[in-house]
């Protein structure tokens, strides 16, 4: 297989862009450097699609590797026909290549095998041929009467022989495939109650069907989930007839032949069906959890990228019963001011002593906002917090609830230990929550992704996928937005291009003894960083008051010298911090093709070195909208149908979004209440973070279900 030429088709690329790429790739070079800083040679192939392009590469180099195992292998039994060595390069799915492989792979003790231990095999090839009456198979069959290998009768030899035909027929790549498509094309999956009268989570489930090819993702990752947990059986229904009929139509010479009809009815049923409907259920669900990792990394890339709210002092309330509610101060840097415990559900006397507790902190510290968690407990506290505010006569201060998924994975962690040695793991929460609206990314980075809780049946995934596609989103909105190399945490840096855990902690420790960075040639002098990691992590990692403006940009030092020939070309001498207002002018009048081969560099390079030049020190996210503040807090009870909200999307899931509406609740607005237009799927319509009008249609208090649309005019 031409693994080039295919990667080109399926991905409607130019060969040239994709052997470009592939290079880089076998050089050692990352994603994130490839996608910034090598766009002249992948014409300008975005990281989402050099990614994907990646593990394809990956995949096709393991078949092909697969290919050479299977065909040495059979190679080694001396079978291997020109014919089969053909039909196995020809392949283009691992599937495709097991089927062709599975007559030859080592069978543990099966029921054929038994049988030709027995000394059956040539009987069976007589039934095969369907040369003989059934009469005088029969008769064969006496010759096989064998007390000492306990072939005890005819009927005893007949079975066995047919036992060795159905694995026969099995085996058969051709019929494997066939089947599988017909089962895949006609079958139909269902599921049903193991106790039809329990409630529980699936109840939608206990007697359900749909066809095989038209099934939902996130309802095989229901279904997978029920039958796991004992509530659900599920199964696969073929057209059972028509794969019979192909299998004797195949096999059958047209005449009557009972034994080797027998056979084929036995080799289906016994082997084949249970057989492919493993492989369709592995398939549906390995295609519903690719589609789930999807959706959890679009999800988590739109929490990753929320816009900062800085330099503001906030409290963060990390809320509880029994333990009390955990509170922890920040400044504006996210420094640690004040941490502390209030109870604001056990009595009046401590609810009235939590509420000058945080009165006092919010005057002593001058706080702007409280982030409330949104746990258990989450709705007395915003109760609570909203009354408080009421009763500080012209107050600034807001608050805002805050997903604090994954805050006590954090909180215990060796990591936590480290950066709050002098805290407990419930203080570290709650300034965790405090931290998670200044700067989301830089907080999040220390959480492991798939518990930062934006998805679905994140624990039902392949874990080492899961992890590998969310490390991937991590590490590209770290590299998009860019790290200030004297702030950053280790956590943080291990996620820049080409900087390992190690490296990252040497950097934090070349700062804490050196002083801050005040040139990016600096970190050539950091321990085992050298020139590969200098150039795939330099133009990722800003500094701030530096000695060279540029080194607060996303312009790579190998583009340094071309930035600066640029500013001569146009007139400019040097780079305000506030950048060059005028410099697309000066670029327009010299043509940005002329002007870039005059830089000799391409045209791609140019745009983004002007683009940074007119806003050094730039960050991506300060272009997107404000979270919501509130200073009220309404309940479940206060809805009432047709009444219009402003709220917060929290999660995108197949079938909707939930939206934050102030009520602790989250609302679902279902698929079909997204746009009067057609949605293919949510996330063509909305992103976690976004601020979207809804309108109430329907409010089930006992259920705690809020039902949401955002399909009406005002």
């Amino acid at each position: 297989m031409d693994i080039l030429k295919k990667l080109a088709e399926e991905f409607k690329l130019n060969a040239w862009q994709v052997e470009n790429t592939v290079k880089l790739i076998d050089e050692g070079n990352t994603i994130p450097f490839i996608s910034r800083y090598r766009k002249e040679a992948t014409g300008e192939l975005n990281d989402e699609i050099l990614r994907d392009l990646n593990e394809r590469l990956s995949y096709l180099r393991n078949m092909e590797e697969r290919k050479a195992d299977v065909k040495r292998i059979i190679e080694e039994q001396g079978k291997l026909t020109p014919e089969l060595a053909a039909a196995i390069d020809k392949a283009e799915k691992l599937t495709e290549i097991e089927d062709l492989y599975r007559p030859y792979r080592p069978k543990r003790k099966t029921r054929a095998t038994i049988a030709k231990a027995k000394g059956l095999e040539p009987l069976s090839v007589l039934i095969y041929s369907q040369m003989l009456s059934d009469e005088e198979l029969e008769k064969r069959a006496e010759d096989f009467v064998s007390e000492e290998n306990e072939v005890l009768s005819i009927e005893d030899a007949l079975n066995g022989a047919m036992d060795i035909i159905a694995e026969q027929i099995s085996d058969n790549a051709e019929h494997r495939k066939k089947i599988r498509d017909i089962t895949f094309q006609t079958g139909v999956i269902t599921s049903k109650a193991t106790d039809p009268e329990a409630e529980t989570v699936y109840e939608m489930y206990y007697d359900f069907s749909e066809g095989v090819s038209k099934i939902a993702p996130h309802r095989v990752l229901a279904m997978d989930r029920g039958e796991k947990e004992k509530v659900l059986n599920v199964s696969i229904i073929p057209d059972a007839e028509k794969i019979i009929n192909y299998l004797k139509r195949k096999e059958l010479d047209g005449g009557e032949h009972k034994y080797f009809g027998a056979a084929v009815d036995d080799s289906y049923k016994r082997l084949i069906a249970p057989s492919i409907e493993r492989e369709i259920r592995n398939e549906l669900t390995e295609n519903a959890q690719e589609q789930a990792i999807k959706i959890f990394k679009t999800n988590l890339h739109n929490l990753l990228m929320q816009p900062l709210i800085k330099d503001k002092v906030v409290i963060g309330l990390d809320p509880g019963y029994r333990t009390g509610c955990k509170v922890g101060v920040v400044d504006g840097t996210g420094k640690v001011l004040d941490t502390g415990v209030i109870y604001i559900t056990h009595s009046e006397a401590q609810k009235k002593s939590a509420a000058e507790f945080i009165k006092n902190l919010i005057k002593k510290h001058d706080v702007d906002l409280i982030s409330i968690g949104n746990g258990t407990a989450s709705k007395e506290t915003e109760i609570f917090t909203a009354e408080l505010l009421k009763t500080i006569p012209g107050t600034k201060v807001k608050y805002l609830i805050t997903n604090e998924a994954g805050a006590s994975v954090y909180s215990a962690s060796k990591l936590a230990t480290e950066e709050f040695p002098d805290f407990d793991v419930t203080q570290r929460s709650a300034i965790s929550i405090a931290r998670r609206i200044q700067d989301p990314l830089a907080e999040l980075v220390k959480i492991e992704p798939k518990a930062i809780g934006v998805g679905q049946y994140q624990h039902d995934m392949n874990q080492k996928r899961l992890a590998e596609a969310l490390g991937g989103v991590v590490e590209d909105a770290v590299n998009n937005v860019g790290i200030d190399l004297n702030t950053a945490s280790a956590p943080l840096l291990s996620y820049v291009s080409g900087i390992s855990s190690a490296i990252a902690k040497n950097i934090v420790s070349y700062r804490e003894e050196n002083g801050r960075f005040t040139d990016r040639k600096q970190l050539k002098k950091v321990s085992k960083l050298g020139p590969k990691a200098f150039e795939q992590c330099a133009g990722f990692l800003r500094i701030t008051d530096g000695k060279n403006i540029l080194d607060n940009t996303s312009v790579h030092p190998e583009s340094y010298d071309a930035a600066k020939m640029l500013l001569s070309e146009c007139g400019f001498k040097d780079i305000s911090s506030d950048g060059l207002k005028n410099l697309d002018e000066a670029v327009n009048k010299h043509g940005l093709k002329s002007l870039a081969q005059k830089l000799d560099i391409g045209v791609p390079t140019l745009k983004d070195i002007i683009k940074e030049l007119q806003k050094p020190g730039r960050d991506p996210r300060d272009d997107i909208e404000q979270p919501l503040l509130r200073s009220d807090v309404m309940s479940i009870d206060d809805l009432k149908p047709g009444m219009i909200m402003t709220g917060t999307v929290r999660n995108v899931i197949d079938f909707g979004a939930f939206v934050d509406i102030g009520v602790h609740q989250d609302g679902l607005v279902h698929i079909s209440q997204l746009s009067e237009n057609y949605v293919k799927h949510p996330t063509d319509v909305v992103s976690i973070g976004d601020i979207v009008q809804v309108k109430i249609i329907d409010v089930d208090t006992k259920k705690n279900r809020i039902s949401l649309s955002m399909n009406f005019k005002d």
